[in-house]
């Protein structure tokens, strides 16, 4: 059996040349499984309470992004289609400096992330990077 590999997304803020966030085998195949539910999704990561340190999955189109917020990459999901990974700029600031993997544990989390009816959650793991201001 092949070593299964995360799924790095697309480069997606100027000038940078590295993916900032990722997903793990685990989250590709519950979001896999999401898509065929709801159709295209997007990812929002924002800095506040009420499950602001989870990222958020909505259907796409159905959280608007705007200036406030940061496009950090967009994903391939295999037999699905694009998935957008957006972070507040405000919460961009803070963590800037870390590259972020999207992976799910068993458990519910926020009951407006399409996730929370399967017993699962997504979360992020994060491990620091060298980047320059």
């Amino acid at each position: 059996m092949a070593d299964l590999v995360n799924l790095d997304a697309t480069v997606a803020i100027p000038g940078e040349d590295f993916s900032r966030v990722a997903l793990t085998p685990a989250a590709v195949e519950l979001l896999q499984k999401l898509w065929g539910i709801h159709g295209p999704l997007m990812f929002h990561q924002s800095g506040g309470c009420c499950d602001g340190s989870s990222p958020m999955c909505y259907p796409a189109g159905e959280f608007i992004t705007a200036e406030a917020d940061v496009l950090m990459g967009v994903f391939e999901l295999p037999e699905c289609g694009q998935l957008g990974f957006w972070m507040s700029r405000e919460q961009f600031a803070y963590w800037k400096h870390t590259h972020l993997t999207v992976d799910v544990v068993d458990g519910r989390g926020s009951g407006f992330s399409v996730e929370a009816p399967e017993g699962k959650r997504f979360l992020i793991r994060s491990t620091l990077i060298d980047v320059a201001n």
